[in-house]
């Protein structure tokens, strides 16, 4: 839940938009969507879009509209589909990469759009997939989704199944001051890994995590 601006503030200290590969790698997943978080516009993703991009990638950034989520993550997640749809078509196989409240929007695409009939494998970065307390701190309809108990979480839970065989990876890190509990990011039904990151942000932004994010979608 924080600015895009508060991200590049901190990019220099623990990342590297440099390819873990020293010469380009071929690409596992052809097309990547990377979905934000609350409050952003994405730019936060331009250190990992750079080393995707750099192996051969197609990414594809979409701006979640209204980015307070004030309308709710369903509309959110229409317009995924929507902006997914007319960038790559309604059949195109597509990867996708989601910050914070966009690993929850991303999920509504897959489970209730249909959207995991197209996708290649999800990963989330700091996702409140059981909710997090500080969602009581904002009135919008999409933080109240995002508390723990939500109806749409819970509606969320229900549906996993719909997920299939779908490679799934949850990264998180236990000193996250955005997601509490910091439990929360950890996801059953995915492949689990936390890093001792110092904020919420700086995941976007870690060396260790883009090497392995890199690292899974390609060859």
């Amino acid at each position: 839940m924080f600015t895009a601006r508060f991200f590049q503030l901190f990019t220099g200290i623990c990342a590297t938009a440099v390819s873990c590969h020293p010469q380009p790698a071929r690409p596992k997943v052809e097309r990547v969507v990377l979905v934000h978080g609350i409050f952003e516009d994405g730019k936060a993703f331009d250190s990992l879009k750079k080393r995707l991009e750099y192996n051969g990638i197609e990414c594809y950034v979409p701006r979640l509209k209204p980015a307070d989520a004030r309308d709710g993550l369903e509309n959110l997640a229409q317009g995924l589909k929507q902006d997914i749809d007319t960038k790559f078509g309604k059949e195109e196989p597509v990867g996708i990469v989601a910050f914070s409240m966009g690993g929850l929007v991303s999920r509504y695409y897959l489970q209730e759009l249909g959207g995991a009939e197209r996708c290649e494998t999800l990963i989330t970065i700091s996702t409140p997939h059981h909710g997090t307390k500080v969602a009581h701190a904002y009135p919008s309809k999409g933080a109240r989704q995002m508390r723990p108990g939500s109806e749409f979480l819970q509606k969320l839970k229900t549906s996993e199944n719909t997920l299939q065989d779908i490679p799934i990876v949850s990264y998180r890190t236990p000193l996250d001051l955005v997601i509490i509990p910091t439990e929360s990011s950890y996801w059953e039904r995915a492949e689990n890994h936390s890093y001792n990151v110092a904020l919420h942000p700086l995941m976007l932004h870690t060396k260790a995590v883009l090497d392995d994010i890199e690292k899974r979608l390609t060859y």
